[in-house]
């Protein structure tokens, strides 16, 4: 534990392969797909576990949350919109998946807030279709300023996420960033949905820093404190696999924390 944490100080982030077990994180893809089904998302000719595309359909009816994108405005997309809402709801999700026994035992041990931790009720289930927009450069504080700073992000892949899969990506060295770097960041490029940029590649080159990329599996958590600069990438999988990840929010309760992140998340909750 000591060396998670030396390594959290020195990069800002802490990629943990296996924390959850395997088999509960793709119940959670199993059932959230099978949720989502009834759209014509889903290759008829594969199953719901695995999350492939229908190439037939127009992409853009399935946008992402977060990205800016609200989709298109057809039945398709409508009801799209109401299913993946819904799943932030589910027993099976919010309970099972974002509360995990592991997830949170392990949380209370590594921040030392032991059972004074809350995991915030606002989480982002995002999809990740091949060639849709993708989430763009930012640090988690921008959304999360009206409490303590401290709060911890666990990012869960659900689901197996290759290389080219639309994984996250982290600003290389970005826990170095001097002070007058972030204000600069923040001041000069947040755009007004709150992102810092929607290139990554561009952002990197002007800071002179490269991004750490990685493949995912189903059970690694990364977890990433409220400074940490991040985006994910455009999903080009070659088999149309959809990423699907969530961010999992946690702070000390003792402490002040930013109580809009109390609900559970709504497409136009305004953050």
């Amino acid at each position: 534990m000591a060396e998670m944490r030396h390594r959290w100080e020195r990069d800002g982030y802490l990629y943990l392969k296996g924390l959850l077990p395997r088999a509960d994180v793709l119940e959670a893809r199993r059932k959230y797909f099978e949720l989502l089904a009834p759209t014509g998302i889903l290759d008829p000719r594969t199953s719901p576990i695995e999350g492939i595309f229908d190439r037939s359909r127009d992409a853009t009816d399935f946008p992402g949350f977060g990205t800016g994108r609200h989709g298109t405005g057809t039945t398709t997309s409508k009801t799209f919109m109401t299913l993946a809402l819904r799943a932030h709801a589910e027993d099976w999700y919010r309970n099972d998946l974002c509360k995990h026994p592991a997830l949170i035992a392990f949380v209370e041990e590594f921040t030392g807030w032991g059972k004074s931790t809350w995991a915030l009720e606002r989480t982002i289930l995002r999809n990740n279709l091949p060639g849709n927009l993708a989430t763009g450069v930012h640090y988690d504080y921008i959304f999360l300023r009206h409490g303590q700073d401290s709060v911890l992000t666990a990012w869960v892949p659900v689901g197996d996420i290759a290389l080219n899969g639309g994984g996250l990506i982290y600003l290389e060295n970005a826990a170095g960033l001097s002070e007058e770097e972030a204000k600069t960041a923040f001041n000069q490029n947040m755009m007004s949905n709150g992102m810092l940029s929607q290139d990554p590649k561009h952002f990197g080159e002007e800071h002179q820093r490269q991004w750490l990329v990685s493949a995912y599996e189903a059970g690694d958590v990364v977890f990433h404190d409220s400074y940490m600069i991040h985006a994910s990438t455009v999903n080009h999988d070659e088999n149309g696999v959809i990423r699907l990840g969530t961010d999992l929010r946690f702070v000390d309760g003792r402490g002040d924390w930013d109580t809009r992140w109390a609900s559970t998340y709504r497409d136009d909750d305004g953050l």
